[in-house]
């Protein structure tokens, strides 16, 4: 006689079979709430082939997009998650997270469970995810971040590669290694995601406030013009104040550091580049989901390199005779980080990028400085270069630095800016191959010797090139040997130039115009404001071409403290915005703006390509109808350039009009507003991806 436990078993079986016959028949199945509804219940019965079945039912009704939104509607998640949590506590006996992939790998119920979960985190929005009871979904990523950590160590030991190592040993072969490591990054992004406004403030007070300079005269004289030493009063300050300190302790003793670069470079994974413009965390998972949690990668994470005669750099694995490395990225192994130690040794230095997103301490700091200046994001480099050394040749940066040494001393030359123009960020910068004679050491140079706890600013575009000394005013015997400095690197990306900002300004005032201000949507003369915004559009970058004021940061959310420095920073930026609207009165010449869009068009080019971030700029109950009444289509453009020639006798006075309507309406603190706006959704998703990469690093650091 069958049982009913039989009975129940053979129904999950068959509901199973029934969700992979065909896409028809799964989709059937999900819209039967009584069984979806049952199917997940039986997920936590007492007995294991009953919940087995059930697994594996869940399991194939996931195989479909809509099977996994009915699953996730009726909290399978949340069931899969207290099933594993409540199966991953091993017998008392075994301790240790070895102890646990064993136990895993042997336990096909837990790697069922494992696999539900994974798969149905990954198909969650942040929204679904945020609806996670928190103790449960903190629980089971500790869980997914004990087994991943101990899995990325083991891999690089036994010289597999890391998906097949998970693969056959931590998750049993059911649960991909990709789905794990996903799961660990969407369940971490949006972990504490409001700065404490006490992190800008110890950055501040570290940069200015023991220095040379002030941060009212910082911004007035020095900020993005010229470089400038902030020396700290002495090296014990270092030791007792220092927003360094933590990370200082974290790599131990000073000494020990050169022979600890291997383990450093252990605990470190690939930190996958992300779009500038993509601001929805769930594109950035789906762009970078294949290389998470790979071992480092060559050029993109760290660089190994020295300069000779001051002028070529040689790439110490490009060097080595027996290398398989070529150029562009390149993985390392774990034989690979163990040479970085013998390069260092034979005068190479170590860079390594992206720190902010491996070390939670830099993260805060890289945080401040970012709120500080009113930026999205802050990076965080570290250079680790021998005594006697250079590591990169001359070259000047698309960004300002705050360069932060926090061991040994280093000489820096710095040269005169090439021009006055500011480099926009990922433009190609100088290098010693770029001039010949190095031409920038005829307009004059300076040498500056920075020791501990002291902070050179550089602003982009001037070169700049440093070797690393022995301190004079050191006992040789407690030299340490090498130098350690960290740049602080604040990108300006083109929404928060001040071009950027006369862009949210334009569209800032072009949202208030009423469309029944027109007879009708698709009249001309609606067609013609519309067009002549595009061409103000284009003016206004064909200033910010010429003009170095339009390149340079705008400080409009700065975050500042005492009340008196806000009131005199917000007056400085008001002033300049009244600079940037009499340029534009002045210098926006229809014929220029009409002659740019005509040879875009005939190149195939955006003539708008530069302003596509401003789809991001409607507030979120903002309607859809109004959004698209306001945006340029690519394939509307031609149509509004037809449009233009055939009505030129009267498109050119719509344009003076509508600039000249735009530079005497708009209000400084309708675009504010608009600007913070922006601001917030690029901090946001930056935010999102530190928290999803440091969630990782801890995983392999505590391993």
């Amino acid at each position: 006689m069958i049982s009913c436990g039989e009975i129940v078993r053979k129904s999950a079986e068959i509901v199973g079979g029934a969700s992979l016959a065909s896409y028809e028949m799964n989709g059937q199945v999900s819209r039967e709430d009584a069984t979806v509804k049952g199917l997940i219940s039986l997920l936590r019965s007492s007995k294991r082939e009953i919940a087995m079945a059930a697994c594996n039912a869940v399991l194939d009704l996931s195989t479909t997009s809509i099977g996994r939104e009915r699953l996730v509607e009726f909290n399978a998640i949340e069931n899969f998650l207290l099933c594993f949590i409540q199966e991953s506590k091993p017998p008392a006996a075994t301790v240790g997270l070895a102890a646990r992939n064993i136990w895993l790998e042997e336990d096909e119920y837990c790697a069922l469970l494992l696999q539900g979960a994974t798969t149905l985190i990954n198909s969650c929005t942040i929204e679904q995810l945020q609806c996670i009871p928190t103790d449960l979904s903190e629980n089971f990523l500790l869980l997914l971040k004990g087994l991943w950590g101990q899995a990325y160590k083991q891999s690089l030991y036994c010289g597999s590669s890391i998906c097949d190592h998970m693969g056959n040993e931590v998750c049993a072969s059911s649960t991909r290694t990709n789905n794990l490591i996903e799961s660990i990054f969407r369940l971490s992004v949006n972990y504490d995601l409001h700065l404490d406004s006490t992190d800008f403030e110890h950055v501040k007070t570290y940069l200015f406030d023991l220095g040379e300079a002030k941060f009212k005269q910082f911004f007035s004289d020095v900020w993005e013009t010229s470089p400038i030493l902030m020396r700290h009063a002495s090296k014990s300050s270092l030791r007792q104040n220092s927003i360094f300190n933590p990370f200082l302790q974290y790599l131990g003793s000073e000494k020990a550091i050169p022979s600890i670069l291997p383990s450093i470079l252990e605990c470190i994974t690939s930190c996958p580049a992300i779009a500038s413009d993509e601001l929805d965390i769930l594109h950035v998972i789906e762009d970078i989901k294949e290389n998470l949690g790979s071992p480092i990668f060559y050029d993109q994470d760290i660089r190994v390199v020295r300069t000779e005669s001051g002028e070529r750099e040689l790439h110490y694995f490009l060097e080595q005779l027996d290398s398989s490395f070529s150029v562009g990225p390149c993985i390392l192994s774990l034989n690979d980080l163990l040479k970085c130690k013998e390069a260092f040794m034979e005068g190479y230095s170590i860079a390594l990028r992206g720190m902010e997103f491996r070390y939670q301490t830099i993260a805060v700091i890289a945080d401040g400085l970012a709120s500080l200046f009113g930026q999205p994001s802050a990076g965080v480099n570290m250079y680790l270069t021998p005594s006697n050394s250079q590591g990169l040749a001359c070259h000047s940066d698309d960004h300002c630095v705050f360069v932060c040494q926090l061991i040994g001393a280093k000489r820096w030359t710095v040269y005169s800016r090439p021009d006055f123009q500011l480099p926009r960020l990922y433009e190609s910068s100088y290098s010693t191959n770029d001039m010949e004679d190095k031409n920038c050491e005829a307009n004059g140079h300076q040498q500056i010797l920075l020791k501990e706890g002291d902070v050179l600013y550089i602003p982009r575009g001037i070169p700049h090139e440093a070797i690393a000394v022995v301190d004079g005013e050191e006992d040789a015997n407690n030299a340490t040997g090498f130098s350690l400095h960290l740049t602080l690197a604040i990108e300006i990306e083109p929404p928060f130039e001040w071009e950027g900002f006369m862009h949210v300004a334009l569209y800032s005032w072009d949202k208030k115009q009423k469309p029944l201000q027109f007879k009708s949507e698709d009249s001309v003369q609606s067609n013609l404001h519309i067009v002549s915004s595009l061409l103000l559009h284009i003016a206004i970058k064909l200033i910010g071409n010429l003009d170095p004021a339009f390149r340079k940061a705008c400080l409009v959310c700065a975050t500042t403290s005492p009340s008196d420095t806000r009131d005199w920073l917000l007056k400085t930026q008001k002033t300049t915005f009244g600079y940037m609207i009499s340029k534009i009165t002045t210098e926006s010449k229809f014929s220029y703006a009409v002659s740019h869009l005509e040879a875009a068009l005939q190149k195939n080019e955006d003539p708008l390509e530069h302003i596509r971030w401003m789809k991001y700029l409607s507030v979120d109950e903002e309607g859809t109808e109004q959004l698209e009444r306001r945006s340029i289509s690519s394939a509307n453009t031609r149509y509004l350039f037809d449009l233009l020639i055939q009505h030129r006798d009267i498109a050119e006075t719509a344009f003076t009009q509508v600039k000249s309507s735009f530079c005497d309406e708009v209000e400084f603190q309708d675009v504010e507003k608009n600007y913070k706006v922006l601001l917030e959704k690029y901090r946001k998703v930056r935010k999102q991806y530190t928290n999803g990469m440091l969630s990782l690093h801890s995983a392999i650091s505590n391993a």
